[in-house]
C-alpha cells in the first residue's frame, strides 16, 4: 500500500462514517446539542468537510468544492465564502442548519476532489514543505494527516451525539 492510499483509506471511512451519521436525520435532529453550547451533528460534518476542502485545496492549488461547485451558495449560511468554522462561537455553531442530503452531498463532493488529488502523490511528494510558518516547516504529508485527525475526531463526536439522541 503506497501513503497516498493509505490517506485515501482512511478518508474513505472518514465518508462512509460521516454519511451514516447524518442519514436519516431531520434538519432539527442535525441542529439538536446535547449540552447549549456543545457542537451539533450538523455542525461538526459540515466543519470536517469545510476543513478538508479547505485545505486539501491549499496544498493542491485548486479552488474549493465549497465554491466551485456552489455549495456555498445551496447552504446559504450567514458567513464569509472561506469560512471553515475554526473558531466559531457557540452562537455560530447554532447558525449551521441543513439538511442531511446536503450535508452528505457536500462530503462526498469534497472526498471526490481529495481522492483525485491524493492519487497523484508520490512518497517524495508528502516530504514538499506546504506552510513554513511553524517551525517545524509544515509539510504536505504532515498537513494530510492533521486533516485525516481533525476528520476523524469530529466524525466521532458527530456519531457520539448522534447516539446521545437516540436515532
Amino acid at each position: 500500500m503506497t501513503p497516498a492510499e493509505l490517506l485515501i483509506e482512511s478518508l474513505e471511512r472518514v465518508l462512509e462514517s460521516g454519511r451514516a451519521v447524518v442519514d436519516g436525520l431531520t434538519p432539527d435532529q442535525l441542529a439538536a446539542r446535547p449540552a447549549p453550547d456543545a457542537n451539533p451533528i450538523g455542525w461538526l460534518v459540515w466543519h470536517l468537510a469545510r476543513v478538508q476542502d479547505d485545505h486539501v485545496a491549499d496544498v493542491a492549488g485548486t479552488e474549493q468544492v465549497w465554491t466551485a461547485q456552489g455549495y456555498a451558495d445551496r447552504f446559504g449560511l450567514p458567513f464569509e465564502v472561506g469560512d471553515i468554522g475554526y473558531g466559531h462561537s457557540s452562537e455560530q455553531v447554532g447558525r449551521v442548519r441543513a439538511d442531511a442530503d446536503l450535508l452528505a452531498s457536500y462530503l462526498s463532493a469534497v472526498h471526490a476532489q481529495t481522492v483525485s488529488y491524493l492519487r497523484g502523490l508520490s512518497a517524495d511528494d508528502l516530504d514538499r514543505v506546504v506552510d513554513e510558518r511553524w517551525d517545524p516547516p509544515v509539510t504536505l504529508g504532515v498537513r494530510l494527516v492533521s486533516v485525516v485527525n481533525d476528520d476523524t475526531q469530529h466524525v466521532g463526536q458527530a456519531a457520539f451525539v448522534r447516539g446521545l439522541l437516540g436515532a
